[in-house]
């Protein structure tokens, strides 16, 4: 018999050496928000109880006649003027979405999404830091977000000093201005990825002068963080991802009404719609339930 040519390996456990040393691997993201329906409080007071359902069915059916892919305003409803403990069951209802966004200024404005994707709870402070009103509304983005960036935004660059360190950021200025320059309303986003560049100190020095803060700054919960910031120039915003150990992955400016990853799609406010009509049933049977204990 001939040998076999080829040599035999074992394989399988106990057939290869043990390592001492651990493995080492990426760690999985660990920050993803998924929906889940909000509780109806199980004492809640009956009058505060049919006082939220009244208000969110109110808001309800003026959402089933709104076209969430239309161009017009979405609905709203005054909050303002609630009594405490229906405003509170209502503040329970809605409860905290992934997008939260500030609004600095005189009258400044704290925006918060609940956990129905596309319905924004309107908060404005006056100069004190007293609440001046408060709404709800449904809609990609409050209206008040574009309004404000634009309000305090130029509509090209300003001229900045260019230190001898500075290698990219001129070029990516030029770039900046000629999309300015170019841009309609509704373009799709023009995108510049500074982590795919390198970029000294006065580079970063000369971005920060030439593209300062504007008056808008929202985080996007998700798969870790996504910062984004309005600047002093005209639909142009900085936006920076985060992983969920907050390392920065992706630091860009978009150049666009508002960056699309604050936006709600009109699928999410359809779906929206359709569990905020669960909820408002929910809440109706627990009235139900409550009046006749």
């Amino acid at each position: 018999m001939k040998e076999f040519p080829l040599p035999v390996r074992a394989i399988g456990p106990g057939s290869q050496p043990v390592e001492e040393s651990e493995l080492q691997y990426l760690q999985m993201p660990q920050g993803m928000n998924t929906f889940s329906m909000p509780v109806v409080p199980e004492r809640a007071d009956a009058v505060a109880l049919r006082g939220a359902y009244d208000v969110l069915a109110q808001f309800l059916e003026r959402m089933r006649g709104w076209d969430p892919g239309s161009a017009g305003d979405g609905p709203q409803i005054d909050l303002g003027g609630l009594p405490s403990r229906i405003l509170e069951v209502v503040d329970e209802m809605l409860g905290e979405g992934e997008v939260s966004i500030r609004i600095g200024g005189d009258r400044s404005l704290h925006i918060q999404e609940s956990v129905f994707t596309g319905l924004w709870r309107v908060c404005t402070l006056d100069a004190a830091g007293m609440l001046a009103s408060d709404r709800l509304e449904a809609g990609p983005l409050p209206r008040v977000v574009t309004g404000v960036a634009r309000a305090a935004a130029s509509a090209a660059p300003p001229l900045v000093p260019l230190p001898p360190g500075a290698m990219n950021s001129p070029a990516l200025l030029a770039e900046i201005a000629s999309q300015m320059a170019e841009r309609v309303d509704e373009a799709p986003a023009h995108v510049i990825n500074l982590t795919l560049f390198p970029l000294t100190p006065d580079d970063h020095l000369v971005l920060e002068q030439a593209l300062p803060v504007g008056p808008v700054a929202m985080i996007s919960r998700g798969f870790g963080n996504c910062h984004i910031t309005s600047t002093r120039l005209r639909d142009v915003w900085r936006v920076q991802y985060f992983n969920s150990m907050k390392t920065l992955i992706l630091n860009t400016v978009e150049i666009i009404d508002v960056p699309v990853v604050a936006l709600a799609a009109p699928e999410d406010l359809e779906e929206s719609r359709e569990r905020l009509a669960e909820l408002v049933d929910w809440i109706g049977e627990s009235c139900a339930d409550v009046a006749q204990r």
